[in-house]
Parts: structure tokens; C-alpha cells; sequence
């Protein structure tokens, strides 16, 4: 696989816009490991021999395990449905723990391609609540999309829960990239991006997991939205400064651009 992959999910937050700054703090390590993995946007593009991929969304992590073991399935399934409001709406009121593991990978899929902005967001009883983001959001990933996906897919394990249970896993040699659900407070722009609220105690628990790390010589990457939080997290460590636009606003208007600070470790060094 000499070409790059692109990763066949849409996510709110995704780092896709600065992954020329991200991929040299990971180029060249024996293996990866993302704790918060979204759309993995990072590990598609590095192509690492080995990783682990951790997330909280077990939707998300049924998702990478059903197009890892069976992409062809799953784009079979996913090209029976068409775009349009209507066939979102019936597509989105399935419980998706009523499916087999390809068709409810498939479902995950196409809300994600068609909702409203990559948004992952379910009301209190559970269920995804994004509306439909209109016939502009773009098609579903090709069959050849998919099976590249699924190939790289193979060379990872595949964590559903905290992020806590994937760092547990990283060893000397690891890199590790984090980029957590962001805690800033009275930022709507920061709200709605899962389920899980990441919480002032996770801020805080992170930062104990960021020195743990370090003291164990694992080299790692955290991405945090400049704020006090920021601030934390990077006391003592690296830092860098990048910008980035945000596209969870309603309208093109409100998509300003906003900064983000890089926090380092590099064990080699």
C-alpha cells in the first residue's frame, strides 16, 4: 500500500487540516497508539507497521472492526441506500444493536457521511439524534476506499472503552497521539462533538496519564485547544502552536479559525 489512505469516516474535530504538522512526531515509530481515535485521520496517513486504536464510541470501534475482517460486506450493504432525507431519517431510526455486526457497520457509515457535519451526538436514552446534512455531504466511500482502509485496519488492535485501557497497552518504542474531546468551558463550539463529555477531571487525569507516560520513556503528541486547560496539560513539556478551522458552526460565517497548541514528549531525545 504505497499511496496514502485516506480515512473513510468524517469527524468533528478531526486534525485532517494539520496533519503536515502532526505526521513527523510519528513517522518512523515501531508502533502506534490513539486513545481517542475519531477518524483516525493520523493513523491513515502514517500507515504504521503496528497500532492500537482505542475509543469510547463503541459504535466508532464496531465500525473499524466490521470493515477491518469484511470491507466488501460492508460497502455491499452500504450501497443499497440512497441519499435523501427520508432514507436518512428510516436509516437513522434502526436500533443498531438489532443488526449483525456488517449491516450495523454499514449504518454507522452512512449517518456519519450524511449527518449534519460529522457530528457524533445521541440523546440521553442513547440514540444518534444528528439531523441530515444534506445531498452536499459528499458520497459513500468507494469499494477500493474501503478495502485499503481494511487492510491498514488489520495491522491494528482495536480497543472499545476509556481511554484510560489504551494507554495501559503503550510500551517503550510506542508513539502515542492524543486528542481528547475538548473541556474548554462556554464554548458551544467544543459541546457536541460525542456522547462522552470529557470532564474537568478528565483534563486533569489525562495530564497524570501524560506524565506517566514520560516517565516511562514513551514518546507521545497531545493536541488541546489554547486555553487554560492547555495550559495544564503542557506544563513542562514541548509545545508548539498551530491554527485550525473549526467547522461544527451552522454557517460558513461562524467557521473561524482557531488555535491549537501541540504538547510533546519525545523519549529519543
Amino acid at each position: 500500500m504505497s499511496h496514502e489512505i485516506r480515512p473513510f469516516l468524517r469527524w468533528a474535530g478531526s486534525k485532517r487540516q494539520i496533519l503536515h504538522r502532526l505526521e513527523p512526531f510519528g513517522r518512523g515509530a515501531a508502533r502506534y497508539v490513539e486513545p481517542f481515535a475519531g477518524s483516525a485521520c493520523l493513523f491513515f496517513r502514517l500507515g504504521p507497521p503496528r497500532a492500537i486504536l482505542g475509543d469510547i464510541n463503541r459504535e466508532l470501534i464496531s465500525a473499524y472492526r466490521a470493515v477491518r475482517d469484511d470491507a466488501a460486506a460492508v460497502h455491499e450493504v452500504l450501497s443499497r441506500y440512497s441519499n435523501s432525507a427520508a432514507a436518512y431519517k428510516k436509516v437513522r431510526s434502526i436500533d443498531p444493536f438489532s443488526l449483525p455486526s456488517i449491516e450495523r457497520a454499514a449504518r454507522f457509515i452512512y449517518l456519519n457521511r450524511f449527518c449534519f457535519n460529522g457530528l457524533y451526538r445521541t440523546n440521553l436514552r442513547g440514540e444518534f439524534n444528528v439531523p441530515y446534512g444534506g445531498e452536499k455531504s459528499g458520497g459513500i466511500p468507494t469499494l477500493a476506499h474501503l478495502l485499503d482502509c481494511g487492510r491498514l485496519l488489520k495491522r491494528a488492535r482495536l480497543v472499545e472503552g476509556c481511554f484510560e485501557r489504551t494507554l495501559e497497552l503503550a510500551r517503550v518504542g510506542d508513539f502515542v497521539y492524543m486528542d481528547p474531546p475538548f473541556s474548554v468551558a462556554n464554548r458551544r463550539v467544543f459541546k457536541e462533538y460525542n456522547a462522552a463529555v470529557f470532564a474537568e477531571s478528565d483534563v486533569r487525569l489525562l495530564r497524570v496519564w501524560m506524565e506517566k507516560l514520560a516517565s516511562e520513556g514513551i514518546s507521545f503528541l497531545v493536541s488541546y485547544a489554547e486555553s487554560d486547560e492547555a495550559t495544564f496539560l503542557s506544563r513542562g513539556f514541548s509545545q508548539q502552536r498551530t491554527s485550525v478551522r473549526r467547522h461544527i458552526a451552522g454557517g460558513f460565517a461562524n467557521r473561524v479559525r482557531c488555535d491549537e497548541i501541540l504538547i510533546n514528549y519525545d523519549a529519543t531525545q
